[in-house]
């Protein structure tokens, strides 16, 4: 049987990646340029920096994947690249890598949706057999949070998103108001381990009755109120905390914002009669999270397939993963191909 071999290129954000990947879901190999110490200082990513990374990692990283793979240009079928939804000078140098190896090997170049890619990732290197669709859809990054009505692969309708923080954002701006490190993600979860998460009762925000849309900057306030005061003109309590006091806050905060992600998921499923939930995203790599669409799933009878955490954040594999059956739709690109965020 004759497969299909395609190279993903990824710098939407801060990460540096390329992998090769064949017929959607066999990793061939995978190699990814972090650049989380470059941002550390700033508590966020800088744009120009995380470009002019990209700019000194891309080539690299494209040999380590090509290399680790022991292949040549001729045995690869086409180039994918993340063009949107991302930091517009990030995503300028993948897309002008991918388009000049499509130039120079004469391959189809494939543009791949970022986030519908996080998607993607809960199929690499899974049961080939595991039936996926029809499914409910739940990308959950720094980004974006976003749920959809998922058919196919290439087939989404979007049910909700946030209309303002995404859960990944939320997680970082709480972990600054502790003045935890950077990413915040991690180091709430962390953190939130030794914590109770029913000690402190912030607020869900569900937003009108059925609401598949979500909001994480409430929560994010409500956190600040806390340590801050109603007034915000009180002092900043969080440097003399406790740090069970600080573990508290975390785990309530993560608690609260687990709720609401598992929650309206399941009303999606009961919207649309889906029986499977996909995870995919930078923030499905929280083992809390898991572990309540886990718990969840089982009680409900519900297929739960989540990403990986090696694939739940950004990462080239599910770029080619989805650019693999764009190309079996001859949805392809042309050299005149943008990046737009």
């Amino acid at each position: 049987m004759t497969q299909t071999i395609i190279l993903g290129i990824e710098s939407s954000c801060d990460e540096t990646a390329a992998a090769l990947v064949c017929d959607g879901q066999n990793v061939l190999s995978c190699a990814i340029a972090s650049q989380i110490e470059l941002h550390q200082k700033y508590g966020g990513v800088v744009p120009e920096i995380a470009a002019r990374a990209h700019i000194e990692n891309i080539i690299p990283i494209l040999r380590q994947t090509i290399e680790g793979a022991s292949l040549t240009p001729a045995q690869i079928d086409a180039i994918a690249v993340a063009n949107c939804p991302g930091l517009s000078p990030a995503l300028l140098i993948g897309v002008t890598a991918a388009k000049t190896l499509a130039w120079a090997w004469q391959k189809p170049l494939i543009a791949v949706n970022h986030l519908h890619a996080h998607l993607q990732s809960v199929m690499l290197e899974q049961d080939q057999d595991q039936k996926c669709f029809p499914a409910v859809a739940l990308a959950v990054s720094g980004g974006h949070t976003s749920i959809y009505n998922c058919t196919g692969p290439l087939n989404m309708e979007l049910l909700g998103r946030t209309i303002d923080d995404a859960a990944g954002e939320a997680f970082d701006k709480v972990a600054a108001i502790l003045r935890l490190p950077y990413p915040g993600g991690p180091s709430i979860e962390k953190l939130a381990k030794n914590g109770d998460p029913k000690a402190i009762k912030f607020p869900r925000t569900w937003l009108e009755k059925g609401s598949l849309n979500f909001s994480f900057s409430g929560i994010k306030t409500a956190v600040l109120y806390h340590c801050r005061g109603q007034d915000m003109k009180g002092a900043n309590r969080v440097p003399d905390m406790t740090d069970q006091e600080k573990a508290d806050i975390a785990a309530s905060f993560q608690a609260a914002v687990i709720d609401v992600l598992v929650t309206k998921t399941i009303w999606a499923v009961e919207k649309t009669a889906a029986n499977t939930i996909l995870l995919g995203g930078g923030v499905a790599a929280n083992s809390a999270l898991r572990r309540h669409f886990e718990e969840t799933a089982a009680n409900l009878g519900l297929n739960l397939i989540i990403a990986e955490k090696k694939y739940c954040t950004d990462n080239a594999a599910m770029v080619a993963a989805l650019a693999y059956h764009k190309l079996k739709a001859n949805d392809t690109a042309d050299l005149s191909l943008e990046p737009h965020a």
